[in-house]
């Protein structure tokens, strides 16, 4: 069918679901439902929000944070975050024990039908850097995709391996073993990390694959972001991969990896903001597609990036509670950004940002009152069965069908 909608999972009821376009070029945010999770009750009291997920994350939510309650003084309501990686914040979201979650690993259909009811919406994207600890090496380490396969795949085992040598003409490599460290927790930045290496390695693909925990061929492990930053930090030879943010504040190295243009890239906001861009048409079919690895037309891209998304429940029966969340929700999408470059990650354009704020403000009005919508940019097509109920950011139309009616509007 032309112009399928963003997700597709199985219709629970005669409502019809939707997926959102945006971040700047169009992208979608998409949430589940589940009969058995609606109606949980809220975790903790009317004046406690809690949050729990991506470590990846945990630098600009900690100022999020910080900056809202700082402008909402007047309110009562206190905001606090556990960085505890993707997975367990995934865990507990599902468990009804948070109000929102971070995750850097995007919920499948599958995993969504697990889920109560949601809203999963890409809120900003950074670098994953190759982290290392080479004291006595006086320039910056290269490395290729094929030689960074091969050193977590376990088969390089000493910095002066050729293949090192190769990437690095001039420069005197130590005489160390390579140490491989990797997290040992549930972790987004882990699955954007073997997203990359399953895409530039069919060995990597097919003996380990991808992942938020993957059964790794080599090397030490290291619970959350800090752990790993430790183990880098504290491990002579070491290797790994962490967020900049983590490997700034940590005073470690990082790698220049090669893109697919032959281009020598450092892990920066501009390199995350140039591979989203290379995946403009991918992301606005659906927001969950993954930006390593971006085409050779992306000359400036860092190879080694991915978007973070909040997971934000629908239901519950706190009414003062819901409303703090969405609140601090279309801070983060609007006001928040200001802070995203600072801190090293890539913000969301402005384009995003203002069809976010308008459709985030006709969601707000319409919750409560419509399970699920489907969307199209600018005509009305038939809708496709969707498990409900999705959600919207950032279309030109919004079209929904109740009871054999099509309803259709255009946003500004």
């Amino acid at each position: 069918m032309k112009g399928r909608p963003l997700t597709c999972l199985k219709l629970r009821v005669t409502w019809f679901g939707v997926a959102l376009l945006s971040l700047a070029f169009g992208s979608s945010c998409n949430s589940s439902s589940s009969s058995k999770k609606e109606g949980l009750a809220s975790p903790g009291g009317s004046n406690s929000i809690l949050g729990a997920g991506s470590t990846f994350v945990y630098p600009i939510m900690t100022r999020w944070i910080s900056e809202f309650q700082r402008v909402n003084s007047n309110s009562e309501v206190q905001i606090n975050y556990q960085s505890m990686g993707s997975g367990g914040g995934i865990q507990q979201l599902k468990q009804g024990l948070v109000d929102f979650g971070a995750s850097d690993a995007p919920l499948d259909d599958e995993r969504l039908k697990e889920m109560p009811a949601l809203l999963q919406i890409p809120e900003s994207a950074g670098p994953v850097c190759i982290a290392y600890n080479l004291p006595e090496l006086k320039n910056p380490l290269k490395l290729s995709a094929t030689t960074l396969s091969r050193i977590f795949l376990g088969q390089i085992k000493t910095w002066q391996d050729p293949a090192i040598k190769k990437d690095n003409p001039g420069s005197v490599l130590p005489n160390y073993p390579v140490v491989v460290t990797h997290r040992s927790d549930g972790s987004g930045t882990t699955s954007i990390f073997t997203s990359y290496l399953a895409k530039v390695s069919p060995e990597w693909a097919k003996q380990v694959g991808t992942g938020i925990s993957v059964s790794w061929p080599a090397g030490l492990g290291g619970k959350g972001s800090e752990g790993l930053t430790g183990v880098i930090k504290l491990t002579p030879g070491a290797i790994g991969y962490v967020e900049l943010t983590y490997a700034k504040h940590y005073g470690l190295s990082v790698a220049q990896v090669r893109n697919q243009a032959g281009t020598w890239r450092d892990p920066t906001p501009a390199g995350a903001t140039a591979a989203i861009e290379a995946f403009a048409e991918k992301l606005a079919q659906d927001v969950r597609t993954p930006i390593v690895d971006p085409p050779a037309s992306a000359r400036d891209a860092y190879p080694i990036c991915g978007l973070t998304y909040l997971l934000v429940t629908k239901d519950g029966r706190d009414a003062k509670k819901r409303a703090a969340v969405k609140s601090f929700v279309q801070y983060i999408l609007t006001d928040g950004q200001t802070f995203a470059e600072t801190l090293s990650y890539a913000r969301l354009q402005p384009g995003w940002q203002t069809r976010t704020k308008t459709c985030w403000a006709r969601y707000l009005r319409m919750d409560g009152r419509f399970r699920a919508f489907y969307l199209r940019r600018s005509k009305l097509v038939k809708p496709f069965l969707v498990r409900e109920p999705l959600t919207l950011m950032a279309p030109a139309a919004l079209s929904w069908k109740i009871q054999g009616r099509a309803r259709q509007v255009k946003f500004p």
